[in-house]
């Protein structure tokens, strides 16, 4: 074998040693909390990985992070009936905390948003947590954006309560994703910068049903609920296809 087919070898086992690293990198994501996920299947980026995406399990829900933006990409979540009930007696926590578990440069403090003049907006509701632990969680900021306070408490907690009423009817799981958009040009709060979106979205997925729609919504504090989107719409507005093989 000559210099040049030994090279060209070598080029290609490394070529494969590096496909396989990275599928294995895809498929260790959320490795603890796949069954939040439908199917156990969490959701594809197609964001740049500019955006240091990072996986985050929570009891309750799972968190993929964003190091740049210093918010949420998407937070999923698995609800039915029961926990929901059980969420109805769980005594709200209230406490926000920098999560621990994210480098120092990648995450909010609770000083960003300290009159900041926004809201620290959940991603998954703390109205959606049954236990005292899943309730002391989602209060970390890494489940939070800056949300405009009228926003957070009229318009998106509509949402959230619409969804809910849904998951008390449906007659299984539902799956439920939340994240917030970011269109060019973004405001930011404190002094690391934490992005502010423009957008927010609530996909609900029921599997028994096979019904999916997603509540889209301008984050101002006078925009209004509208009718739900499809499922093929808020993927070609966020680049993320929630469902896999769906």
């Amino acid at each position: 074998m000559n210099l040049n087919d030994i090279l060209k070898s070598s080029l290609i086992a490394v070529t494969v040693w590096l496909v396989a690293s990275t599928a294995f990198a895809a498929d260790t994501d959320f490795a603890e909390c796949r069954n939040l996920f439908a199917n156990g299947k969490p959701p594809v980026l197609s964001v740049s990985t500019d955006m240091q995406p990072r996986s985050l399990c929570f009891s309750a829900f799972a968190v993929m992070h964003s190091g740049k933006s210093h918010t949420p990409i998407y937070v999923a979540e698995r609800l039915n009936r029961a926990t929901l009930l059980e969420a109805r007696d769980n005594q709200r926590a209230d406490n926000f905390f920098a999560d621990s578990r994210l480098p120092r440069a990648e995450r909010a403090e609770l000083e960003d948003y300290r009159d900041s003049g926004f809201d620290r907006g959940h991603m998954a509701p703390a109205g959606d947590m049954a236990t005292p632990d899943s309730m002391a969680q989602s209060f970390s900021l890494a489940n939070v954006v800056p949300q405009y306070p009228i926003n957070n408490r009229k318009a998106w907690a509509s949402i959230e309560k619409a969804t809910r009423k849904y998951v008390m009817r449906a007659t299984g799981d539902v799956f439920v994703i939340t994240g917030p958009v970011f269109d060019g040009t973004h405001p930011t709060i404190g002094s690391d910068k934490v992005w502010v979106p423009q957008h927010l979205f609530k996909l609900v997925y029921d599997p028994s049903t096979n019904r999916i729609w997603a509540h889209w919504l301008d984050n101002t504090d006078d925009a209004r609920v509208g009718k739900p989107i499809s499922y093929e719409e808020l993927v070609r507005r966020t680049g993320i296809e929630f469902l896999p093989g769906h």
